[in-house]
């Protein structure tokens, strides 16, 4: 039974992940949603993908803690590796997450419940998160069973909220209700219905030029990973190579007049 299913609407492909009946992470679950995430990328008919869960009150609980307990026992005997399957090796949690924030077109996590640990990081590797306000549980409780977020979370966290809040969530193991989640940054929105403000704002986004929302995507994204020189100077080489285009050229023309851009 596939853990992951699509539906489109119109340019938007929601990928919901349902995993029955706790709804965890698993290895299986991973390979499916990078899958699915590699095709929507693909597809020229999709502009915007929206990830969300499939069960009541479930966006990703969290990994799967068994399959963890497992690798971590099989650490501790110095089990041997199990001979490589013939072709390639199906790819793992780290992979779906680094494939969600390189993929070039906007993703947002419609958070409609529990988003913990391995959820939790998934929907910080998405561009936006909007979250239901009947969420009551966000964050990164692993210091709680002896662990540390290691999927991503130690790194993306802080670059969202900050040091000081990061510290605090991760260190404590604290998780916050989709309200709190807004108050401290952590999701955009907060609202009744997240998938539905999800399609609104990946319609919004959709009309767009898909050229200039992957450049935008890719620049804001490694602003703070290098020097702010050379930011800038790949910022100004791509704005010439955006510029070419010809959604760039329409949209601009759409704007010459002296209107109000903020409408357009």
């Amino acid at each position: 039974m596939r853990l992951v299913s699509i539906q489109d609407h119109d340019a938007i492909r929601v990928i919901t992940y349902a995993n029955a009946p706790f709804g965890t992470m698993t290895a299986v679950g991973a390979a499916e949603m990078f899958d699915a995430v590699a095709a929507a990328g693909m597809a020229l008919s999709v502009r915007v993908i929206v990830i969300t869960g499939g069960l009541p009150g479930i966006f990703i609980r969290h990994y799967d803690v068994g399959e963890l307990s497992e690798a971590a026992d099989a650490i501790e005997r110095g089990a041997p590796r199990a001979p490589p399957s013939p072709g390639p090796r199906p790819p793992g949690f780290h992979a779906l997450t680094d494939a969600i924030a390189a993929v070039d077109k906007p993703v947002i996590a419609a958070i409609n419940g529990l988003c913990m640990g391995g959820g939790f990081e998934l929907s910080l590797a998405c561009d936006l998160r909007i979250a239901g306000s009947s969420v009551t549980a966000i964050g990164l409780p692993e210091t709680r069973i002896g662990i540390f977020p290691g999927g991503g979370g130690t790194q993306r966290l802080p670059r969202i909220v900050g040091e000081a809040r990061a510290l605090e969530m991760i260190l404590r193991g604290l998780t916050v209700t989709g309200q709190r989640a807004h108050e401290i940054g952590i999701v955009h929105e907060v609202v009744a219905d997240p998938l539905a403000r999800s399609l609104e704002i990946g319609a919004e986004l959709s009309g767009r030029s898909a050229e200039g929302l992957a450049f935008a995507k890719r620049l804001t994204r490694s602003a703070l990973d290098r020097p702010l020189a050379e930011g800038l100077a790949d910022e100004r080489k791509s704005f010439s190579t955006v510029m070419r285009t010809a959604s760039a050229r329409e949209g601009l023309r759409a704007g010459r007049p002296p209107a109000e851009i903020q409408k357009l």
